[in-house]
């Protein structure tokens, strides 16, 4: 059912899940707004997409220009942050850099995009973070990582009460196999993953978009962390 108090923002839509969940709502007949750090590739899904979908550039590891890119938009009813940045950063070979960017991104950029909308929202809006399991299964090289999605869940506790009765939750996707950073691994690097999955597969983005809807419109929901991983965190 297409959502009737305001817009639907994705941020991070230019491809996967974002790109997925945007198509979702705009095949629902949702006013759809979509981010992409570029404003061309932001255009070209919002044109993919079609319906009443719109694109805007929006850089979240530049928490000081957000407020002004999403000015244009109205009343908001789903806000979806899907934006990740992938950062295999070791200690012994550590990249500040790098690793402020990731920081900056996920922490105060997330926070800056749901300040920056915030007086758009309505009692019956609702936000949707995106984390990740590193947070629970850290690998080498995934100090950063884990560490913000880590924050992801903090991040949820606090706006679910500061925004109450806006209501706040996070999915945190294990790995999901069509989408293309992990579509492109060479033949069998998954393998092992899959033998520790209970369901035998990986997850797919169609899995996770079903899991986000409904994270972003049950109305009973709020400050819940969702894996969607097949059951990989049982093993």
């Amino acid at each position: 059912m297409a959502t009737t108090s305001g817009a639907v923002v994705v941020v991070g839509a230019t491809s996967g899940i974002g790109y997925a969940t945007a198509r979702h709502y705009a095949e629902q007949g949702s006013e759809v707004w979509v981010t992409s750090r570029d404003a061309g590739r932001a255009q070209q899904a919002a044109d993919e997409i079609g319906g009443n979908t719109r694109g805007i550039a929006l850089e979240l590891a530049e928490p000081a220009t957000i407020a002004g890119s999403l000015a244009d938009i109205g009343a908001v009813s789903r806000l979806i942050i899907a934006a990740v940045d992938r950062d295999e950063n070791t200690v012994r070979d550590y990249d500040v850099t790098r690793a402020l960017h990731l920081v900056t991104l996920k922490l105060v950029g997330y926070t800056e995009v749901v300040h920056a909308l915030s007086d758009r929202f309505g009692d019956d809006s609702s936000v949707v973070l995106f984390g990740g399991l590193a947070k629970d299964r850290p690998y080498p090289g995934s100090t950063s990582v884990s560490t913000v999605n880590g924050g992801v869940m903090g991040m949820v506790h606090t706006l679910g009460v500061e925004l109450a009765p806006v209501r706040v939750n996070a999915i945190h996707p294990g790995i999901v196999g069509d989408t293309p950073y992990w579509a492109d691994k060479p033949e069998g690097a998954l393998d092992p993953i899959i033998a520790r999955t209970p369901l035998g597969r990986l997850v797919t983005t169609d899995e996770v978009v079903d899991a986000t809807v409904f994270l972003a419109e049950n109305s009973g929901v709020t400050g819940v962390h969702l894996n969607v991983d097949g059951g990989w965190m049982l093993r």
